[in-house]
């Protein structure tokens, strides 16, 4: 009886293990002169995901949306793909700065963390089976262009 509860235990564990949003395998990147630690990577990873799989976007921006990929960075993942704002100061929420509902335009229930409203220059870049390619910066780029962050080619 033990044994049936510990095994139920651990194979609800590495379901739910299993049906994480995104793979843990992205690591600290830098874009331009900026960093970002693996838990910020992850963090707006996991919000591209999130809202994805959710048919949403960030507040009332349009992210995430489709990354054509008209640059031909070689991601270790296929497509299609999805870009979405990476920022330090927090999950990009599309413009959203209040966590209280009632002084926000539009709540949204996905992400109730520190939100952030402008979009930057920088993204994450996630497929549609929600794993994590790679990160991309328009600093140095040219016009609207992306160029790759550290361990982006």
């Amino acid at each position: 009886m033990l044994f049936t509860k510990s095994f139920v235990l651990l194979a609800s564990l590495v379901s739910v293990a299993v049906a994480g949003p995104i793979e843990s395998r992205q690591s600290a990147t830098r874009c331009g002169s900026t960093s970002y630690s693996a838990a910020q990577v992850r963090a707006a990873a996991n919000a591209a995901c999130t809202y994805y799989r959710a048919d949403d976007t960030a507040g009332s921006s349009t992210y995430p949306h489709t990354f054509n990929n008209r640059e031909g960075f070689d991601f270790l993942v296929n497509g299609p793909y999805q870009e979405f704002p990476i920022r330090t100061s927090g999950v990009y929420s599309g413009g959203m700065h209040s966590q209280d509902p009632s002084t926000r335009p539009r709540w949204n229930a996905l992400t109730n963390i520190l939100l952030v409203g402008s979009p930057g220059a920088d993204r994450v870049v996630i497929n549609t089976n929600c794993q994590y390619a790679g990160a991309i910066t328009h600093t140095g780029a040219s016009g609207n262009n992306f160029v790759g962050c550290t361990g982006t080619s």
